[in-house]
């Protein structure tokens, strides 16, 4: 048995979706301990209250949207400056804990706290995350105004941390690695129990996941398409004709995606991954800003397994041609390419240097 501390983004849900299957999987063999900030934290603290796993908050950077759902740069850059100060004081608080619990390695996804506190205790420590694609893949076939974002994300992404025993990519897609990250690892999306034994079926319906802020438009369309849609993320809102609207359940949710025709949602790589696996196409809509979800909606087209819009752009007419071609995107999706868990797991056991 190994100790594995983990840490994680904490804005949105994805990061924190990641962590738990691992965590859920390595448990029954090692101790787990996790550090969650934000929206990780509101998902983690009440799954594992009660249990053997600790988890314990930690402060994170979080993104600022305005009423029109654009990032807002100003009040983003304001907290990040905070964030930024508070740093070396968080490092200093887990290298501390560190030392009192002596774990035997560190997994990483999108968090600059725990991996400086682990390198300067001699902690070995893994990036396994999506958003490292910016640094060890070739992007030189997207478009130049996407390979520019992609190029200055990339700098940020490479401030994050350095000195990692391993970085492995959790994506839904898969460009050619660069010569110079030819070590790094590449595969699919972690995916939860809930999804790996969901039945897949098709019950008519489509599943929807869209973020507060991106609603408006979005939902016109969907009541002037008149599909029956599970709508989710909005909050449990009275129906309206065909929109059922939903609080976020894990175990709700799972079943909807898993039964539905189709999914329609912002363009996080978590969430796209796992509708693929289950088989089901995916229309995608960045957010307003967020280039990282307008890359991954460039490659969901490209590999034909679903389409994109814009978010001002979406129409009923866009969706209904999109659900015209279902049964073509269907025929291009092989599920188990989307599941990245044994890779992750290898890679892990590998480090800990426990057998699995």
């Amino acid at each position: 048995m190994a100790k594995i501390c983990f840490s994680m983004s904490g804005e949105g849900r994805g990061h924190a979706t990641r962590v738990r299957a691992l965590a859920d999987m390595l448990r029954p063999r090692h101790e787990i301990s996790l550090y969650a900030p934000g929206d990780a934290h509101e998902l983690l603290a009440p799954a594992y209250a009660g249990t053997e796993v600790q988890v314990h908050h930690i402060p994170c950077m979080r993104f600022h949207y305005a009423d029109s759902g654009r990032l807002d740069i100003l009040r983003t850059g304001w907290h990040g400056a905070g964030y930024l100060l508070q740093l070396p004081a968080l490092v200093r608080k887990l290298e501390h804990q560190l030392r009192d619990t002596a774990p035997d390695l560190a997994v990483v996804d999108f968090e600059p706290a725990l991996p400086r506190a682990a390198r300067r205790l001699g902690i070995p420590y893994i990036s396994l995350d999506h958003q490292h694609f910016l640094l060890v893949n070739d992007l030189s076939d997207l478009p130049g105004w996407l390979r520019r974002r992609a190029a200055l994300m990339g700098l940020v992404v490479r401030m994050y941390h350095g000195g990692m025993a391993r970085t492995v990519v959790s994506s839904f897609y898969r460009p050619p690695l660069k010569p110079s990250a030819s070590d790094a690892i590449q595969t699919g999306v972690i995916l939860r129990p809930l999804v790996l034994n969901a039945r897949r079926e098709r019950r008519g319906h489509l599943a929807v996941y869209l973020r507060k802020f991106s609603g408006g438009h979005v939902i016109q369309a969907l009541r002037e398409l008149d599909v029956p849609c599970r709508v989710y993320g909005l909050g449990c809102l009275p129906a309206e004709g065909p929109l059922v609207y939903k609080d976020v359940s894990e175990e709700d949710f799972v079943e909807d995606l898993a039964t539905c025709e189709a999914l329609v949602c912002t363009a996080g790589n978590q969430l796209v991954g796992e509708a693929l696996y289950l088989g089901k196409p995916v229309f995608a809509i960045p957010e307003p800003s967020n280039h990282e979800q307008y890359i991954n909606a460039w490659f969901l087209a490209r590999e034909g397994t679903g389409e994109w819009e814009e978010m001002h752009s979406v129409t009923a007419r866009r969706l209904a041609s999109f659900l015209d071609q279902l049964d073509i995107y269907r025929t291009r999706i092989d599920p188990e390419r989307y599941n990245g868990n044994s890779i992750a797991l290898s890679v892990i056991e590998e480090l800990t240097g426990v057998g699995r």
